[in-house]
């Protein structure tokens, strides 16, 4: 399939059809409606609308503490809301100045990876379901689920997990999740194996995506594609490597790129990204310092530990000042902090006006910068490409309407 050549045929007569696809449609993976202008089969014009979904998160923000606005992150891309706790978190931290201990960056780091497994493990599932093939559906859930049952054994919870805090994480890790992550990690890889040997030289699948939904590197940057849809055009643009946070800067990783910046080479951009997120992990754990996992002035910004609560007088009043007022310290100005979440570059701009509440809070999703350009790519092509081409922007309309 592709873009389609121009085929006049005196004998046959057409005429433009109209055509709502979605807002509820299993294809258009939430909320979204793209209305199609038909000419045959042939894709004339293609309108994405948002807003179905729209709750109203950067306001909310703002009648919130710092600290009680970080579970809104977790509901902005509900299947990789670690990610998005990393990324709130390390934007307050730039504002308030807050130094991360060495053993919180790292247990963050290898949480954010498990995330991106997660989160490209489901988009892989539903993209080739899309597309027609099942039995990679549910091989993904499959292994989707043992992460969230790591997930569970971490903080309690398996979807909105809450679980970084400002200068920190919640809680400290144990062996035992350490050891069942290590085996998973060593699994992982074969599973990979499983999924490609189903998928890489499918021949349905070679044709519903090869060639289908081309960006080129140019056109990528000019529409402000980030992550898989910017690096599987070939432009290795990634956060961590460019502005590490965390422990990003002490790990290796390749940042896998594709050539042609089809379906095709976004797919494979996704895969080999859940490999590289499998080595990260493994190196988090085997260099996994130790120390704390809060920052010592975090207690000004983010609950102590309730053990602490019950016994130390110092932490029962800063929970109580916590919980009633908010930190009252932090300080006047603006700022912007970029994080790599599975989908691209997702980034959290504050204004602060010296208050414990953030008197403006805005966010750059790549859901919704990703979604403007569907028009782009399907326009000239045959309407079942949409479907491959909206599969292939990976979009989770919770965080693009906010």
């Amino acid at each position: 399939m592709g873009k389609v050549e121009e085929t006049p045929s005196p004998a046959v007569e057409t005429k433009e059809l109209t055509v709502s696809v979605g807002p509820q449609h299993p294809a258009t993976h939430g909320v979204l409606r793209v209305v199609l202008d038909l000419d045959g089969e042939k894709v004339v014009k293609c309108t994405p609308y948002v807003g179905y979904l729209h709750r109203g998160t950067e306001k909310l923000a703002e009648g919130k503490t710092y600290l009680n606005a970080l579970p809104l992150s977790d509901r902005l891309d509900y299947i990789s809301s670690m990610c998005n706790n990393v990324g709130y978190c390390v934007a307050v931290e730039k504002l308030l100045g807050v130094e991360v201990p060495e053993r919180a960056k790292f247990i963050r780091t290898m949480c954010a990876e498990m995330t991106r497994i997660s989160s490209h493990i489901i988009w892989f599932g539903t993209h080739v379901l899309d597309i027609g093939a099942t039995t990679p559906f549910l091989y993904s859930f499959r292994d989707r689920e043992r992460i969230m049952d790591l997930f569970e054994m971490l903080c309690g919870a398996r979807l909105t997990v809450s679980y970084p805090r400002i200068g920190g994480v919640r809680n400290d890790v144990s062996q035992e999740f350490l050891d069942t992550l290590w085996q998973f990690t060593e699994e992982f890889p074969s599973k990979m194996d499983e999924y490609e040997v189903l998928i890489d030289q499918n021949r349905i699948w070679l044709q519903r995506t090869k060639g289908v939904g081309v960006l080129t590197a140019e056109e990528a940057v000019d529409w402000g594609m980030t992550g898989p849809m910017v690096r599987g055009s070939g432009v290795p643009f990634d956060i961590r490597k460019y502005e590490p946070y965390d422990a990003y800067d002490q790990v290796e990783f390749d940042v896998p790129t594709g050539t042609a910046g089809d379906v095709y080479d976004r797919y494979r951009v996704r895969m080999l990204e859940m490999r590289q997120s499998n080595r990260i992990i493994r190196q988090c754990i085997e260099n996994l310092p130790r120390g704390p996992i809060l920052a010592p002035d975090a207690p000004k910004f983010t609950l102590p530990a309730k053990d602490n609560v019950m016994k130390d007088m110092e932490s029962l009043i800063h929970h109580f000042v916590l919980i009633t007022k908010g930190p009252i310290t932090a300080p006047q100005g603006e700022v912007y902090a970029a994080t790599e979440v599975p989908k691209g570059e997702l980034g959290f701009y504050f204004i602060s006006d010296g208050t414990g509440r953030p008197y403006r809070m805005r966010l750059r999703s790549p859901s919704f910068v990703h979604a403007s350009v569907l028009p782009k790519l399907s326009e000239g092509s045959l309407v079942a490409d949409v479907i491959a081409n909206i599969g292939t922007i990976d979009i989770v309309l919770g965080e693009c309407d906010r």
